[in-house]
């Protein structure tokens, strides 16, 4: 009976230790009064577009100061935006430099007519851009599919998450139209 007892912790000490590895992408200081955290798809426009134009401004403005930190989750739209996912979650060291790289170089590796064109082409730009990643393991890693599919139903039940950027500042949906100028504003009220 003992030795069952002593399987089962060590099976659940290792689920616990495999979870433990996949970690959110972050960025900011961890102890920080504001947390927003965006719902994104790789594959979405407007997502690169927060990513180009909003992001570097609430970083200078806000996350370098310590005042805010911002969680990157995932809410893939589509099969491209989900191995896209999975490969920015894949290395914890890299994520946010992987995710960064995805979204400002978009429209190269998202051609493609069909999947396997797609994930060859985002296979080529992670190999070009020297990131430490096992495309193929990494792609099908269940455990970070069930990660990425679960920051998906997470979004839907705990936000009402059903488009992409939807940005939740400490637990609140923010409503307004999603520009540096409406979310400077609605953060400065915070401090």
């Amino acid at each position: 009976m003992s030795k069952i007892i002593i399987l089962i912790f060590l099976f659940f000490s290792l689920v616990t230790n495999l979870n433990a590895q996949i970690k959110r992408i972050v960025s900011g200081n961890e102890n920080a009064k504001i947390t927003i955290i965006a719902y994104e798809s790789l594959t979405c426009s407007h997502c690169a577009n927060f990513h180009r134009e909003i992001y570097p401004k609430l970083k200078k403005d806000f996350i370098d100061k310590g005042l805010v930190k911002i969680e990157f989750r995932n809410f893939p739209l589509d099969i491209a935006a989900f191995n896209a996912s999975k490969i920015a979650q894949c290395n914890s060291n890299q994520g946010l430099m992987i995710l960064e790289s995805l979204y400002s170089s978009q429209s190269i590796w998202i051609k493609g007519g069909t999947i396997e064109e797609i994930n060859s082409n985002l296979k080529k730009f992670i190999k070009e851009k020297g990131f430490d990643i096992d495309f193929d393991k990494c792609i099908n890693d269940k455990e970070i599919e069930d990660f990425v599919l679960n920051d998906r139903i997470e979004g839907v039940k705990n936000f009402k998450v059903d488009s992409t950027p939807t940005v939740i500042i400490n637990n609140k949906k923010f409503e307004k139209t999603l520009n540096y100028k409406n979310l400077k504003k609605f953060l400065e009220k915070m401090i």
